[in-house]
């Protein structure tokens, strides 16, 4: 028995801060090859481990020990340049989109022991330190700036930068919402050259909502009217930012446009330097965003060479050429084009030297190659797809799994690759933090959460199996069965969703949410990956191209009739529950002529994905001119008068990525037609609800919905 007796409470199930275990802040692997660093859990401090034993051997800084007279209170991340010599840290945050801020960056002398702010003239966004740790590039304002530490300088590298028309630096909102760019600078391996991106908004089209306050600003009624917020936010069929990629020569000022044949359609999915930080290596999609072309540049020539192509029937998936490590002589990429992501190495002449992983599994992470013994090691779904392990190829080819428990695993290496601390959980392990060498011998534990895994050692467990779809194919799933769970009984059940294009719900990790309250409650939780979802094979995955919510929902209804047909499940008491593109699916399930739901709820829905970004929404549908009967049967709005189960939509009103107007639309029509349905807006918040108390108060009402409708 746990000595956690008494039922645990909704925060300690749903609120993020509460319900998650112990972990290890900011790992940064040192260059050393021996010890990395992490963040002192008080938050005051940058403290070194030793890999080989785990225990701490220093700090290599503290608040405490600053001298001169320039102090901070706290800092929130850093970063340690090449040499050592030099750590940057910013405090000070505030959000722009889901990734990007603001924020105070300092730069901390690691031999005299004092700081020195980047920059005298108000917050900066994406510091970003040169290797010998003399120099910071930033961006304020839309353009870029390079400060001088020991001079004191600060040089404006652009000037033309204007909100909402031009953007140096930093990207669009569409490139970090839907490629994961956050920061597109870069220093050159001798720090002479920073590269960057300038993204020209101007034909984009502006996005504006009124942004009210919540209850949770300082001041709620310090503005009678409400304030505006507008921003480039590019439709499915509507311009995007027209992309460049630029060089600034430190010494003579100088800054030259890279001379690539990128069109005004074309993306700009990443740029990096080569493995000798001497030549760029700038990625080009082009707009349908099945064609990937790679191009070494010379940033003092400009001149630049195509060294890699690849083309798909369907999407070429960013999760797989992201997934990019340029080396000093050749560069290792992830590729689909197997049916399975595997990594494939070439030559800078663009000559393919070799593939390095084979079978029928993916290739999810790449954590570098060791140049002593020529091992590569990456992470696996090869025990199943709902598993993450770590391994590695020798020069020869040889694939060996490092860790072989059922689980997910992931690894920080040291720098020699001597050693790596694993991270593991399981459905029943919650998060451990552990040790080893390169062979796998365990050196030392470092976080078990004995603690934690007390306190929740009652709580419902996750149990998978395969569930048939439509068309008898087996399909990954899950059931969570009530606390104190009676065969004899029979109970409610939700349908837990998102099914979005290579997403995964069903995977076997330590997990604390809403599935594990609300089946505290006395409901069987259950969820299937349907067809479109990743990890088990492209087939798999692009069964829903140009065609988004259709084979989905008839797979999430076929799993929905399978667990309605279990003994203990009361078949009249269904509902399902999605939060983004799985709102979406409840949305399209309850607008289904098969539905088996009597209830259903939509956080934060696309409703039509006319009203979604372009990067996301046509790397999977294409434009509505080149696919408008896709885009008529992918609509939500297209099933409302469908709907007889019992709906609650809730959004909240300042959401930048799915717009609350998706959700009024939807009620709208729904209005317009006569149906009776629950809404909840969430003033001032945006996709996330991340702040205050939402995610609490959100479950709350989902649960007392549902325990009124079922």
């Amino acid at each position: 028995m746990s000595a956690y007796s008494a039922p645990l409470s909704v925060e300690e199930y749903c609120a993020p801060g509460v319900s998650a275990p112990l972990g290890i802040k900011a790992i940064t692997p040192l260059a050393d090859g021996e010890t990395y660093a992490a963040i002192s859990n008080d938050g005051q401090s940058i403290e070194k481990y030793s890999y080989k034993t785990g225990q701490k051997t220093g700090d290599l800084f503290s608040i405490s020990g600053i001298k001169g007279d320039l102090k901070i209170s706290d800092f929130v991340g850093y970063e340690i340049s090449d040499n050592g010599r030099k750590i940057l840290l910013w405090n000070n945050v505030n959000k722009i989109y889901r990734h990007s801020f603001t924020a105070d960056y300092y730069v901390y002398d690691t031999m005299r022991s004092t700081l020195a702010k980047v920059s005298e003239n108000g917050p900066q966004r994406n510091a970003t330190m040169s290797h010998d740790g003399r120099l910071v590039a930033y961006t304020r304002d839309n353009n870029v700036y390079v400060s001088n530490i020991d001079y004191k300088t600060d040089i404006a590298v652009t000037k033309d930068g204007v909100v909402n028309q031009v953007i140096n630096g930093s990207p669009d909102w569409a490139y970090e919402e839907e490629f994961s760019v956050t920061n597109t600078m870069r220093w050159s391996s001798d720090d002479s050259v920073l590269a960057f991106m300038r993204f020209d908004e101007t034909k984009v089209p502006t996005y504006t909502f009124d942004d009210y306050r919540s209850y949770c600003d300082n001041d709620p009624l310090g503005d009678l009217y409400p304030e505006r917020y507008s921003y480039k936010y590019p439709l499915a069929g509507f311009p995007n930012s027209v992309v460049s990629v630029h060089a600034y020569n430190v010494d003579n000022r100088v800054t030259k446009k890279m001379d690539l044949p990128i069109t005004d359609t074309d993306y700009v999915p990443s740029l990096e330097f080569d493995g000798k930080g001497e030549r760029l290596m700038v990625m080009l999609l082009n707009h349908d965003q099945n064609h990937l072309r790679i191009f070494s540049v010379h940033p003092g020539s400009t001149v630049g060479k195509q060294i890699y192509s690849e083309t798909s029937s369907a999407w070429l998936s960013p999760y797989a050429y992201q997934m990019v490590n340029y080396g000093p002589t050749s560069f290792i990429i992830g590729s689909d084009r197997s049916g399975f992501r595997h990594l494939y190495e070439y030559d800078y002449t663009g000559t393919q030297k070799r593939q390095l992983t084979k079978g029928d599994f993916y290739v999810t992470d790449y954590y570098g190659k060791d140049s002593r013994t020529g091992i590569h090691y990456m992470q696996t779904t090869s025990l199943g797809a709902i598993n993450r392990n770590i391994a590695s190829v020798d020069s020869k080819g040889v694939f060996k799994l490092l860790n072989k428990e059922e689980g997910t695993a992931s690894a920080v290496f040291s720098r020699n690759y001597s050693y790596y601390l694993q991270t593991y959980s399981s459905a029943n392990v919650p998060t451990q933090y552990k040790l080893f060498n390169s062979r796998s011998i365990k050196l030392a534990d470092v976080q078990l959460n004995k603690e934690y895994a007390n306190k929740y050692s009652d709580v419902p467990r996750m149990e998978f199996l395969k569930v048939k779809n439509a068309v008898g194919e087996e399909m990954d799933a899950y059931i969570i069965k009530p606390v104190g769970f009676d065969s004899s009984k029979k109970y409610p059940l939700v349908m837990s969703q998102y099914n979005g294009p290579e997403s995964q719900e069903v995977k076997n990790q330590w997990k604390m949410g809403w599935q594990f309250y609300f089946a505290s409650k006395g409901y069987v939780v259950a969820c299937v990956d349907g067809r479109g979802t990743g990890f088990r094979g492209r087939s798999w995955s692009d069964a829903v191209y140009k065609q988004l919510g259709i084979v989905e929902t008839e797979d999430q209804i076929a799993g929905a009739k399978y667990f309605a047909g279990l003994p203990y499940v009361d078949s009249s008491r269904i509902a399902c529950f999605g939060w983004s593109y799985g709102g979406y699916m409840t949305l399209m399930e309850l607008g289904s002529k098969q539905s088996p739901f009597k209830a259903g709820v939509a956080m934060a829905p696309v409703t039509d994905w006319r009203f979604y970004d372009s990067i996301y929404t046509e790397r999977y549908m294409l434009t509505p001119g080149q696919n408008a009967t896709g885009y008529n049967m992918s609509s939500a709005l297209s099933y409302t008068s469908n709907v007889k189960g019992r709906l609650l939509i809730m959004s909240g009103t300042s959401d930048d990525n799915v717009h609350f107007y998706n959700t009024l639309k939807y009620a709208s029509k729904l209005n317009s037609e006569g149906g009776i349905f629950d809404m909840m807006a969430y003033a001032g918040f945006e996709h996330s609800l991340g702040m205050c108390n939402a995610r609490v108060q959100l479950y709350r009402k989902v649960l007392d919905f549902l325990n009124k409708t079922l």
